[in-house]
């Protein structure tokens, strides 16, 4: 038998294991019930991924994220290791083949969403099985009070019954005191083995900033912290706006969001990861696998909605164990902002209710009809058609997701269809009249057959790609074609995809589940008063503050957080005199704005103000009328 290290040397190519990883594979093979508690980049799927592989039989993995699901099976199959990923939506007759497959085909892990679990050919393929170890990824989902609570994580005990001797690993990256002890009691962990890495991140600093103009801050911490950055900020739009900012500013810049297409989101993160551009800006989408060790600067443009997803994201920067730092930028609209974002917008029981309806109206499915059926998904028309609020319906689509009414999937997807309505001949002589219309015309008609038939669809990408063209242009052609009623051109965005995963029952539907909203809008109220007390809180070290919210009493102060470095240079002695100087100096080449002071002087943003404010009312300084300041 190999040992865990001969294991990780083989397939991971490492030559040693992260702090706590040994530990947790170690009770993880003694038998034990195991909690693994690791921050972001702690490496949790190689601590149950290794003893899975040494003991004989399956290991089954239960993730509620798909992508995070495909992205570990992959790398799995990369490394030569037999995996399977059964989420949600497979048709009957393929789920029956890959569970014959888990059962005969020596295969080491099965990976699950929980919905699964409430299946019966799932269940009873799976007392079929030998089960070496059952880990349960992303644990806090299964607490009330956890950063994503889903309620189908609830069903997990089910595989207690199937497997009692079984041993079970829950793992979680944030995790409250009250949510470990919640998870513990959930998933029936006997006498659980509690391995808990502290969160402390010696090399990283939290800075919490007070500021009027984002934009302008941004730049300074850019230019003072060289190195790669991510940017956070909360909606798809600002990611644009931001990336064309720190263009016009001389930085380079991409975005990513759940918007662009999957061939961008590739391309745009080979050029980050390989320092083609320095920052990238993203909504929380940019999440998963991210393990880029040298960010130098994790920038929060808006205030995230809770600490958990905060410390998360943070969490990104210095995992090379060097000097990083975590900008959190906060404005006196900011507040009002997470009010109406996160708290308004909350759905209650009637407007789910509501949603569900209109959801299943839009897509034409019968009382009792629709289980597992999948759409493309336009959420803007559906809440243009419906008139509803598109964050009040978005949180309820989150929310049926989670329950595991529905599957909301966000994808950005283009389709297009073409059916040509008039013979070949009349179609060739409008061409020899309109020859700009040909070279698209014909290449369609060289790609695909049967367009005179039936609608057939077409991938205007190919097309372009092809003739050496831009899809824009295609686009022309064919609307151009349509509007001369020679053929039927359908083209749509989808920017979701929804799959029903049980039968229209309506207000039932709802009442069965109404209690876990109930829960959890009460939860989100919390999570919000949390961070911003985080934000406001001006007397204690940032890193003591997200740590004491995570358990961890036994704290010291950081030495490099924004209230730890503020406590310094207050205690430490300024020479004013030598700011005054400094400033003079300056102001003798030119005149400068208090901006281009505090960023040329190397000294607290705070204490030059007031330094400015004093040469002035002493008559040392003034101010023009374009705002500079100048010698008297």
């Amino acid at each position: 038998m190999k040992t865990p290290l001969q294991i990780l040397q083989q397939y991971w190519k490492y030559d040693s294991f992260k702090p706590l990883q040994e530990e947790i594979i170690d009770s993880v093979l003694l038998g034990q019930d195991t909690f693994a508690l690791l921050p972001t980049g702690g490496g949790k799927s190689v601590c149950f991924q290794v003893p899975a592989l040494i003991k004989e039989g399956i290991c089954v993995v239960i993730s509620p994220l798909i992508a995070l699901m495909h992205d570990q099976v992959q790398n799995l199959q990369q490394k030569g290791i037999k995996a399977i990923a059964l989420p949600s939506g497979i048709k009957y007759s393929e789920l029956d083949t890959l569970l014959d497959n888990c059962i005969y085909g020596n295969y080491k892990f099965l990976y699950l969403s929980p919905e699964r679990l409430q299946q019966e050919i799932v269940k009873e393929r799976l007392r079929q099985m030998n089960v070496n170890l059952i880990a349960i990824d992303e644990a806090h989902c299964i607490s009330q009070w956890g950063n994503d609570f889903r309620p189908s994580y609830k069903k997990i005990k089910i595989l207690r019954e199937i497997h009692p001797t079984v041993p079970m690993i829950a793992l979680t990256a944030s995790a409250t005191t009250n949510v470990v002890q919640d998870i513990v009691v959930e998933l029936d962990l006997f006498q659980p083995q509690l391995l808990k890495q502290s969160f402390f991140r010696p090399n990283l600093g939290y800075w919490v900033e007070q500021v009027t103009d984002k934009n302008y801050k941004l730049t300074q911490i850019l230019e003072k912290h060289p190195g790669t950055s991510i940017i956070y900020v909360r909606n798809r739009r600002a990611t644009i706006e931001l990336s064309e900012f720190l263009h016009s500013h001389g930085i380079t810049a991409t975005y990513y969001h759940g918007g662009v297409d999957e061939k961008d989101k590739a391309e745009r993160f080979k050029q980050w990861v390989n320092e083609e551009v320095r920052v990238m800006i993203a909504t929380n989408a940019f999440g998963m696998g991210i393990d880029k060790p040298n960010v130098r600067t994790v920038i929060h443009y808006n205030v995230p909605e809770s600490i958990e997803s905060y410390f998360q994201e943070a969490g990104r920067a210095g995992r090379d164990g060097k000097e990083s730092f975590a900008f959190l930028l906060k404005n006196q609209n900011d507040n009002t902002r997470l009010n109406n974002q996160f708290i308004k917008v909350l759905p209650s029981v009637d407007t789910v209710k509501l949603v569900y309806r209109k959801l299943c109206n839009y897509f034409q499915i019968s009382y009792g009809e629709g289980e597992q059926s999948t759409h493309d998904f336009n959420f803007n028309a559906f809440c243009k058609t419906y008139e509803l609020n598109t964050l009040t319906s978005y949180n309820t689509l989150q929310f049926l997701d989670r329950c595991g009414v529905i599957r909301f999937m966000q994808r950005y997807t283009k389709k297009s269809a073409i059916h040509i309505l008039v013979t070949g001949n009349h179609l060739l002589d409008f061409l020899k009249n309109n020859s700009q219309y040909e070279l698209v015309t014909k290449s369609i008609l060289r790609t695909y057959g049967g367009v005179f038939d039936e609608e057939v669809d077409i991938n205007l990408s190919l097309l372009a790609s092809k003739i050496g063209t831009s899809e824009t242009e295609i686009i022309h052609v064919l609307n151009k074609l349509k509007d001369a009623e020679l053929i039927e051109f359908n083209y749509k965005v989808f920017d979701a995809e929804i799959i029903f995963l049980m039968p229209r029952e309506d207000d039932h539907t709802v009442n069965r589940i109404k209690h876990h909203l109930l829960e959890q809008n009460k939860s989100k109220i919390q999570k919000v008063d949390a961070i911003i007390q985080y934000t406001e809180n001006t007397t204690t070290c940032k890193s003591r503050l997200l740590l004491r919210y995570f358990g961890e009493q036994d704290t010291k102060d950081c030495g490099i957080c924004s209230f730890c470095m503020t406590t310094k240079s207050n205690t430490s002695k300024i020479d004013v005199n030598k700011i005054q100087e400094d400033i003079i100096r300056l102001l003798q080449e030119k005149k400068l704005s208090s901006r281009d002071l505090i960023s040329k002087l190397n000294y607290p943003e705070k204490i030059t103000l007031e330094v400015l404010r004093a040469m002035n009312e002493h008559q040392i300084i003034t101010i023009n009328h374009d705002n500079n300041y100048q010698l008297v």
